[in-house]
């Protein structure tokens, strides 16, 4: 056969399958398995738990639910997926002092959309290259598709009891994205043993209950939720649960066993700024929109932006009780946002001291946002 004609011929299954594993792999994920597109177990426990209310204010669940119903509601003719894994685990955590605040490890560095669509664009090209006739999407986190259940599906590890998904070797400390093809690949064996047994670690350490029975969790309690989608004032019976965490939670993941033997990341996109480990608080509070945004544009901070941040920072220093932190948080009782004015007031309350208390009443005498009012009065009955 001419060299022409080779180049020509298409790729069998089982060559295009192995060959898009071996660029994954050179591309730097961790993990690759392949599996079917097909109407994952999962989709209807998603309509089931959004009934019940535990989406909260993620209503983008609820907006696209049809289209979670199979992966050609993200590429037309979808016909596999293979599901990658890419690790970010890096040091370990710094306890905070008073006025620092705790941050999830998957945000100490550059935003992971990022860095994997980078990826992902690159893996999509090669797609191109092998096999021209082929449609290919690659997707992270911001598309209608159940990872986990396609990652299990594609013998990546098992859903825990958290509700994330865990390696034997690699523990839970990755990021899932999926490559979307409209061709038949050769399909890896499912995951199929759960390796958490009786453990309830995870369960028992939440500090919200978030985790209401095993493998079920009502996100209007997570703390990663609370500090990160929730628009709104955190609900009150909530506040002190959030502990030091001022962006996303870790806590079900650093008390898995399984996440003992995780290995460092290597992606130097991912290895942390120091600012992130721990946060300072108080001077968050001297960031204006714009300084904010140039600060945090490139980093997942961003997406419950200033408003979001500093409300989460005024919490996180109520529970700390540091009389250091009141002039941040006088500030923080000025700004023109009421989100920020209404949790610096609670923090106020929580400090209580005669300076914090003057504070609190001289600025109910000129509030006109009623519920940071209503702040205020609690605060001050405290």
């Amino acid at each position: 056969m001419s060299e022409l004609a080779s180049k020509n011929r298409p790729m069998d299954t089982a060559t295009l399958t192995e060959t898009l594993k071996s660029e994954a792999t050179g591309l730097g994920f961790s993990l690759a398995g392949v599996c079917p597109a097909v109407t994952p177990e999962g989709a209807t426990r998603l309509r089931e738990w959004i009934d019940a209310g535990y989406a909260g204010q993620m209503h983008y669940f609820a907006s696209r639910l049809e289209a979670y119903r199979h992966p050609d509601g993200v590429l037309a003719g979808a016909r596999s997926l293979v599901m990658l894994a890419l690790d970010y685990r890096t040091l370990e955590p710094v306890a905070p002092r008073p006025g620092q605040g705790r941050v999830s490890r998957y945000a100490w560095g550059a935003d992971y959309h990022e860095v994997i669509h980078r990826r992902l664009d690159q893996l999509v090209a090669r797609v191109g290259e092998l096999c021209p006739e082929a449609s290919a999407r690659g997707v992270v986190d911001t598309a209608p598709l159940l990872e986990r259940e396609f990652a299990e599906l594609a013998g990546l590890g098992w859903v825990g009891k958290h509700t994330l998904l865990i390696n034997k070797l690699r523990g839970s400390w990755f990021f899932l994205a999926a490559l979307i093809l409209d061709r038949d690949l050769v399909y890896d064996l499912p995951h199929g043993t759960d390796h958490c047994g009786t453990c309830r670690a995870c369960i028992d350490a939440c500090p919200t209950q978030a985790i209401v029975e095993p493998y079920l969790l009502d996100g209007r309690r997570c703390i990663s939720y609370l500090t990160i989608e929730l628009r709104e004032p955190i609900p009150r019976e909530l506040r002190a649960g959030m502990g030091e965490w001022a962006f996303g939670c870790d806590v079900c993941q650093d008390v898995c066993p399984w996440n003992g033997r995780a290995p460092e990341a290597t992606t130097a996109e991912f290895q942390p700024r120091s600012e992130m480990n721990p946060l300072n608080l108080a001077e968050l509070f001297c960031l204006d929109e714009a300084a904010f945004r140039a600060r945090f544009k490139q980093t997942p901070l961003w997406r419950p932006r200033r408003r979001g941040i500093l409300r989460n920072a005024a919490i996180v220093l109520g529970n700390q009780r540091n009389e250091a932190a009141i002039d941040a948080l006088a500030r923080g009782l000025a700004d023109e946002e009421p989100l920020i004015r209404g949790a610096c007031a609670w923090a106020l309350g929580q400090i209580g001291t005669p300076v914090a208390k003057g504070l609190l009443a001289a600025r109910q005498a000129i509030e006109t946002d009623v519920q940071v009012s209503e702040e205020i009065a609690l605060a001050l009955a405290v």
